[in-house]
C-alpha cells in the first residue's frame, strides 16, 4: 500500500535522512536530477534543507510517497517568485527510489502535484527533464506539451552532457 502526503516544514526536517536517501538511490541509478555524484551526501542534504526552508517561506510544496511508512518517492511544486507568474507553478524532483518504480506512484504524484497547483489558483505548470527519459513519456501521457529542447545542458552521473526537454501543461 503506497500512502500519500504533503510534508511540513518540522515533518520535512525529521525526514531530512530519509529525502536525502531517495535522491542518492536515484543519482546512483542515474537520474539526471541536478547531481552527478551518489556519494556527495553533503551535497545531497543541503539541498534538502534548502527547500525546506522554501517550505517555511511558503515558495514550495512538498509531496510524498510513502511504502510500508518509508519515503519512497518525492515531488516539488514551487510558485514563481515573480509578480507576472502568480499564475505558474514549477514542477521538480519527482524522485521515484528504484526498488518502488512500475507501481504507478510518479503518475500518482504528478496528478497530485496537478491537484495542488489547481487549489492554489495555477493555470500553467512548467518543467523539465532530460530530453529522451523514460519521465518523459510518464509527462506526455499526462497531458504535458514538449516546449523545446537545449542540447548540452546538464551533465549526467556519467560525466556525458545531455540535452534537456523544458515541458508545460495548461491547467483546465
Amino acid at each position: 500500500m503506497i500512502d500519500y502526503q504533503m510534508l511540513s516544514t518540522e515533518q520535512a526536517q525529521q525526514e531530512m535522512g530519509a529525502l536525502t536517501a531517495v535522491l542518492q538511490a536515484c543519482v546512483a541509478d542515474g537520474a539526471s536530477v541536478g547531481f552527478v555524484d551518489a556519494a556527495d551526501v553533503a551535497v545531497m542534504t543541503r539541498f534538502w534543507q534548502q527547500r525546506v526552508a522554501s517550505l517555511t517561506s511558503g515558495e514550495s510544496e512538498l509531496l510524498v510517497a510513502r511504502q510500508h511508512k518509508r519515503i519512497v518517492a518525492t515531488v516539488i511544486l514551487s510558485r514563481s517568485a515573480m509578480p507576472n507568474g502568480r499564475h505558474r507553478a514549477d514542477v521538480s524532483k519527482l524522485l521515484v527510489h528504484p526498488q518502488a518504480r512500475r507501481q504507478g506512484i510518479a503518475r500518482e504524484l504528478m496528478q497530485r502535484a496537478e491537484q495542488l497547483a489547481r487549489g492554489q489558483g495555477k493555470t500553467l505548470l512548467v518543467l523539465d527533464t532530460r530530453s529522451g527519459d523514460v519521465a518523459s513519456d510518464l509527462y506526455r501521457s499526462l497531458g504535458w506539451q514538449v516546449a523545446g529542447s537545449i542540447p548540452c545542458y546538464a551533465e549526467s552521473t556519467a560525466g556525458v552532457l545531455d540535452a534537456t526537454t523544458y515541458m508545460y501543461k495548461v491547467l483546465a
